[in-house]
């Protein structure tokens, strides 16, 4: 059995839900968004979601402690057994020393790296918070989240570039436009 463990990165707002679904889909292993688990959580009224949902209003990202606790329980599933697609999670160097523990020696084959316009993102998110009321996505916040992501995701970017698994993909343009380069790069990445 091939396994087959991923990463997307990207700016919030860059299509990464999108386009980790279509590549779930291609390589047959789970999708695995820690702002699906979080919203699920809030919807739900759950303690984690009650607690995430203040976190998330006041413009913060969700403590490292309880994101790898989160994800670490998910990884250890029956359906992530032949690999994963990781979309929100590790999002600064301290997350990925905890997903190399979790994977006990094993590291991840790629890291897709979706580039995009801030302003086309910033854009994207207010559309997408009217059409589906989310409170939380306010301009101001929207841009100080595209602020933590730049400053905590550069280390990042250097990190995998040096392991070579990070392959960047220009995620502007049409879905299945954005798909193919994906599919190209991770084709290239991966060998199959």
């Amino acid at each position: 059995m091939t396994v087959t463990r991923l990463l997307i990165i990207g700016p919030p707002g860059a299509g990464k839900g999108t386009q980790a679904a279509k590549i779930a889909e291609t390589y047959e292993i789970p999708a695995i968004s820690t702002g699906d688990i979080f919203r699920a959580n809030i919807k739900g009224g759950t303690e984690l979601g009650q607690r995430v949902q203040a976190i998330i209003e006041s413009g913060e990202l969700v403590p490292d402690t309880l994101t790898n606790e989160i994800v670490q329980d998910r990884l250890l599933q029956e359906d992530a057994a032949a690999g994963f697609l990781l979309d929100g999670y590790p999002r600064n160097v301290e997350q990925v020393e905890a997903l190399d523990g979790m994977l006990e020696g094993d590291s991840l084959d790629a890291v897709v790296l979706l580039e995009a316009d801030t302003d086309e993102v910033v854009a994207r998110l207010l559309k997408r918070a009217e059409t589906e009321g989310r409170a939380d996505d306010t301009e101001d916040v929207i841009r100080h989240r595209q602020d933590v992501y730049a400053q905590q995701t550069e280390p990042l970017i250097e990190l995998f570039t040096k392991r070579g698994i990070l392959v960047s993909v220009d995620g502007l343009g049409g879905i299945d436009e954005v798909a193919d380069r994906i599919s190209s790069a991770l084709s290239a990445q991966l060998g199959r």
